[in-house]
């Protein structure tokens, strides 16, 4: 057969048609078109075939499927207008089913949303007057400082029974001896010995606290107690390296070697609770930001703080 200018190749009529010529040939699969051929053997789109083809790209557009339009054609289109009802009431169901499975996803990923997050807002214990305090948003990171007295760890052991399955690591963590645990911590221990630590028995007491602890947040009771400095420098870069995972970490401390302002990222925070008990507060690390100066006193070499290691403020009754 000779190709007239009436006559369009695969490609052509593809174009035409805003198709692809992959989907022309799938309806001529489907018995929804038969093509003219040229003596060569390729395929050739009289204005017949354009026009049967343009009805099947035409319904395919509303979302019918192919044996859907195989029928309505048989039929000559006399059933066009009940088979597309009967597509759209099916299109109707489709769209409430979606409706509800985005519904239940929804549902799902606000309960399993991670606690970084979170937005949490807590009642501050005593010292402060049962005041509102909202947590900023969660960073990998939160330093938590303050001078003898001011209820930073008040504050802390509230922050980690607000945040969802969080856990408190104390200082009694001094006092467990669990031979189990510590051999689990071995390759963390064997790590930051490498990077410069001393090995200690208080090392061994916090890496195996923070190691064996299942909880989606730490905070950490005065991080540096029983450390030495260079072992405290070590431990700042490994905890901020973040090897026990992306929980966030909420690191109680006065030790310069441990919050240095010198060198706090974008994913740390500080938290400054005012020894006057005023509301504690989020300090830029910059000069002159509110608290800055506060927390430049506050903190000091582990030399300086070994001095008042151990040593608990008065606590008056909060009746």
């Amino acid at each position: 057969m000779r190709r007239s200018s009436l006559h369009l190749t695969a490609a052509e009529a593809a174009r035409e048609l805003g198709v692809s010529a992959k989907a022309l040939r799938l309806y001529e699969q489907n018995g929804l078109l038969a093509p003219l051929r040229t003596a060569a053997g390729w395929r050739i789109y009289g204005p017949s075939e354009l026009a049967r083809a343009r009805e099947v790209a035409a319904l395919r557009r509303l979302g019918m499927g192919l044996a859907q339009i195989k029928a309505v054609l048989s039929a000559g289109g006399d059933n066009l207008g009940a088979a597309l009802a009967a597509h759209q009431a099916g299109l109707e169901r489709q769209l409430d089913d979606l409706a509800e499975t985005v519904r239940s996803v929804e549902a799902v990923r606000k309960q399993t949303v991670s606690v970084a997050e979170r937005t949490i807002s807590l009642e501050l214990p005593w010292p402060w007057g049962g005041e509102r305090f909202d947590l900023p948003a969660i960073k990998p990171v939160t330093y938590i400082t303050g001078p003898l007295g001011s209820g930073k760890t008040r504050l802390a052991q509230a922050i980690a029974e607000a945040l969802p399955d969080a856990a408190f690591i104390g200082l009694e963590r001094l006092a467990d001896s669990d031979a189990a645990a510590q051999a689990r911590s071995d390759n963390h221990l064997r790590r930051l010995v490498e990077q410069g630590a001393n090995a200690s028995p208080a090392l061994t007491a916090l890496i195996r606290a923070i190691e064996t602890s299942q909880a989606a947040a730490l905070v950490i009771d005065m991080v540096e107690q029983g450390l030495d400095q260079a072992t405290q420098q070590v431990l700042r870069r490994y905890l901020r390296s973040r090897p026990f995972g992306k929980r966030p970490l909420f690191l109680l401390t006065r030790s310069s070697s441990i919050l240095d302002l010198t060198d706090i990222c974008a994913d740390e925070t500080i938290l400054y609770c005012p020894a006057n008990h005023d509301m504690p507060m989020v300090v830029a690390p910059h000069k002159g930001a509110r608290g800055y100066e506060a927390v430049a006193t506050c903190v000091a070499t582990p030399t300086v703080r070994s001095r008042t290691e151990g040593v608990i403020a008065f606590r008056p009754s909060a009746a």
